[in-house]
């Protein structure tokens, strides 16, 4: 059942002259904005003494009827609303104690905006072969803890993250820095269509109808990094979005990992002096994040399961006879497995101990098999 939007929320994001900030000030006053549009004029102008197109723009109800009027276009759009007291709102976000958080986000697409784990994979819009290969490993190495890749869209390699991440099944979300009825660039249309059809998400502040303004974009970065329990900057020249996110980030106490590059090399600037200057942890592989976020078990998790498959696929006749037996039943005695592969109980006993070996069985008590 899709959500009901509430044209009040929007509304009131929408009043010139209150932002972030004020508006949570104002919730804390009343009861949520549908009893801000229910109060008097002497009411409001106890609020806003000194503030007559505040209250002119409540009173008269201007934005209310505008946001009536956006809702058919939203469900048109198949769009969401998220406001920041809702349990879906992006907790991470209320989490960071930034004044400027969005209050209501818009989004598109069936991806949680509170995953377990989430990485904002951000870098150049001017990539490397380099830039695009490393983003690529790293999202195949992560892939093992399902987390979700966030990044914004654009060029370079937010392109490629989100690339990765949909090549890989897992689900990402694409941060906009204008209304959901356009996607910019052009060119990234079919990616935003996969990212959709894979269960990610395209979210962003901005009401539809909005002009694509330069501005908007370093804006947007403060909602990766927010998003995001960590950032790698893969690739970025000295100066950049990918700094601004990374800087964002350290702003919010969250941690944050840089590819290095080669010295001589100009698009790597940025990411180097992050690390030189101790603004991020040196990220070679997956295997330097997994340890500095304490996601070790996730990772050795995966390269057990990995080192399993390579055993499975190195066994042969009998033993794989075993092997697909107790895959199917879990636990078996030697007498049960005798009978239903029809082999003598020394023959066996000898897989068995074979298997036992190779770690990719266990004996449990009262002679019992399972797969490790």
């Amino acid at each position: 059942m899709a959500k009901e939007l509430n044209p009040y929320q929007i509304a009131l994001t929408q009043i010139a002259g209150l932002g972030p900030k004020s508006i949570r000030q104002l919730m804390g006053l009343c009861d949520g904005p549908e009893r801000l549009f229910a109060m008097s004029h002497a009411q409001l102008k106890e609020i806003f003494p000194r503030h007559p197109g505040i209250v002119s723009s409540i009173e008269s109800k201007s934005t209310l009827r505008q946001a009536e009027n956006e809702i058919p276009n939203l469900k048109k759009y198949g769009i969401e609303t998220v406001f920041y007291t809702e349990d879906d709102y992006p907790q991470r976000l209320n989490e960071v104690g930034c004044e400027d958080t969005p209050i209501l986000l818009y989004r598109m697409g069936s991806c949680t905006l509170n995953p377990h784990h989430s990485i904002a994979l951000v870098g150049s819009r001017k990539c490397t072969d380099y830039g695009r290969s490393v983003t690529f490993r790293l999202v195949k190495e992560l892939a093992a803890d399902k987390p979700v890749i966030v990044s914004g869209l654009a060029y370079g390699i937010d392109t490629a993250a989100h690339t990765a991440a949909v090549e890989n099944g897992l689900p990402t979300i694409a941060v906009l820095g204008h209304g959901l009825d356009t996607i910019y660039p052009n060119q990234n249309r079919p990616l935003a269509r996969r990212i959709l059809e894979q269960g990610g998400a395209l979210v962003t502040e901005y009401p539809l109808g909005t002009d694509i303004q330069p501005a908007f974009f370093p804006a947007r970065n403060r909602i990766v990094a927010a998003l995001s329990d960590a950032t790698v900057v893969v690739e970025s020249a000295e100066r950049g979005g990918g700094l601004i996110t990374a800087n964002i980030a350290n702003g919010y106490h969250r941690e944050v990992f840089a590819v290095p590059g080669r010295l001589d090399d100009p698009g790597s600037e940025g990411c180097n002096n992050l690390i030189v200057n101790n603004k991020a942890i040196m990220l070679r592989n997956a295997g330097d994040l997994y340890f500095q976020m304490g996601w070790k078990y996730a990772m050795a998790k995966a390269r057990q399961k990995e080192q399993q498959q390579e055993l499975f696929a190195s066994l042969k006749g009998d033993e794989q006879k075993v092997v697909n037996l107790l895959h199917d039943n879990r636990e078996m005695t030697l007498d049960e497995m005798s009978q239903k592969c029809d082999l003598s109980l020394p023959k066996i006993a000898s897989i068995l101990m074979e298997l036992e070996l190779k770690k990719v069985i266990r004996c449990l008590p009262g002679r019992i098999y399972k797969l490790s």
